[in-house]
């Protein structure tokens, strides 16, 4: 039988009172905590596949290490760069891949050296590996950022066939393109996270739009 979409991003109950979060919180209608038993089960069985729960612990005290406690709210005390080293340590794991876009190439190497200084072999690949045209695409100048010259397309595809061919045990995107990164973990055979994503208009910081779109960038909401 068919069942109603989740649509957390609309509840309406306030964060401290959501059943997701209090066990004597409330659910609106359609709520998923009270009406998709069957997933959440589900959700715990995979759990108990080799190496899930262990990854999902892992996750969970890092999420902690995060911040510090005090007698008020957690406050925040690392950035992300710093919590994908520690969960890589808290992992085992010795072989890091990188996926950069060629855009960061001054980011990449000062992020591999980040890496390196911590004792991590890291293995690279820009997005504009392997030298294949845009014309394999079927496309043409139209769509080139330099007509008339040769210009080689991205190939998420190739960097994770290369990260999967040195066998790296976890892989960090950086920069990757919309789209471009979802290639890359279809692809990739190691678990997968993003130090950042590519927002060549705000720095990389695509939730900066977010923030003003009742302001700056209501443009965007129209539609």
């Amino acid at each position: 039988m068919s069942q109603e979409n989740c649509d957390c991003a609309r509840c309406p109950i306030p964060r401290p009172e959501r059943c997701c979060e209090n066990l004597s919180g409330l659910a609106p209608a359609g709520c998923p905590t009270e009406n998709r038993r069957e997933l959440i089960e589900k959700a715990r069985a995979l759990l108990e596949e080799p190496n899930q729960k262990e990854f999902a612990r892992q996750a969970a005290c890092q999420e902690k290490e995060g911040y510090r406690l005090g007698e008020g709210p957690p406050v925040p005390v690392k950035p992300r760069l710093l919590e994908i080293a520690e969960f890589a340590a808290r992992m085992g794991y010795r072989k890091l891949g990188l996926a950069f876009c060629s855009g960061l190439f001054a980011e990449g190497k000062k992020v591999e050296e980040f890496f390196v200084v911590r004792g991590f072999e890291v293995v690279s690949a820009c997005c504009k590996v392997g030298q294949i045209p845009k014309e394999e695409l079927g496309l043409d100048d139209r769509v080139k950022l330099r007509p008339g010259r040769f210009e080689p397309m991205c190939n998420p595809l190739l960097q994770a066939l290369l990260l999967n061919d040195a066998k790296t045990e976890f892989n960090i995107l950086l920069g990757l393109c919309v789209g471009h990164d979802s290639l890359f973990f279809r692809h990739a055979e190691a678990p997968c996270t993003v130090l950042a994503v590519k927002d060549r208009l705000l720095g990389h910081n695509p939730l900066a739009a977010v923030y003003q779109l009742d302001s700056y960038y209501r443009c965007l909401s129209n539609g």
